[in-house]
């Protein structure tokens, strides 16, 4: 089974660019977007399902804004579009589909660089997202959690550790939160592979125009708990990937 987590940075952009290449060479069994900024009606025929027999979308009130999308080849027992918090919903940054061995969570973690606010909105949302995993994992879940985390976790995941510490994105709290998510027994599956890999990058600035130079964080991830790592096959980051700021994250498993 391959699944594969990209954050899009609009779905309707990548479109005109190379996502129905990238979707048909990719062959993934579950492709999850991030800040897909649409709704399903929205948007063309052929992105409503990207070929796929289903998928499940979660779209934020305020259009152009947010939202994740499942896309699968294999029907799930279930859907939801949040952990039971109205402000995430209404903001599009879950998509939760259960399947006979694992949970998987698509989801777009806040973003909290524009100011103290949002910054707050971040801590909160961490906050209750780890006290649901540990319920989760209370009743014998196993999960599969994908998505942009907004987080980089340790020095090698960012370009200039020094210079960003004190940056959205890179600060004490969230690494910190990083190492309690991984105390649960989540598993950092390219790390799992690729334990001293370095300069190895999942978002470049624009602004910036960091990719060229490959100034980048690695801040796309798939954890997976301790239940699920004898599946584990390989996984990896496709960098060369173009048409968003970040690139795709891959895992293979092996059932």
């Amino acid at each position: 089974m391959r699944i594969i987590t990209w954050n899009v940075n609009g779905i309707r952009a990548v479109y005109k660019k190379n996502l129905i290449p990238f979707v048909q060479r990719a062959s993934a069994d579950i492709l999850c977007l991030q800040e897909t900024k649409a709704h399903q009606e929205q948007v063309e025929t052929e992105l409503k399902t990207l070929g796929y027999p289903y998928c499940y979308w979660s779209s934020a009130v305020k259009k152009g804004y947010s939202g994740v999308a499942t896309f699968c080849s294999q029907e799930p027992h279930s859907v939801q579009t949040g952990i039971s918090y109205p402000d995430y919903e209404s903001e599009g940054r879950f998509v939760i589909t259960e399947y006979p061995k694992f949970i998987l969570y698509n989801i777009y973690f806040p973003n909290g660089g524009s100011g103290d606010v949002r910054h707050q909105f971040k801590q909160g949302f961490l906050k209750r997202l780890l006290e649901h995993l540990k319920l989760q994992l209370s009743q014998g879940r196993q999960i599969i959690m994908v998505g942009d985390y907004n987080i980089a976790h340790r020095d090698v995941d960012v370009y200039d550790p020094i210079r960003l510490a004190k940056i959205s994105g890179f600060l004490p709290e969230e690494r910190e939160w990083m190492d309690q998510l991984h105390a649960l027994g989540f598993i950092d599956t390219y790390r799992h592979f690729n334990s001293t890999e370095k300069e190895k990058y999942s978002w470049w600035s624009y602004k910036e125009l960091a990719r060229p130079s490959n100034r980048g964080w690695r801040i796309d991830y798939i954890s997976v708990t301790k239940g699920l790592e004898k599946y584990l096959k390989s996984a990896d980051m496709w960098d060369r990937v173009e048409g968003s700021d970040h690139c795709p994250v891959v895992l293979d498993l092996d059932f």
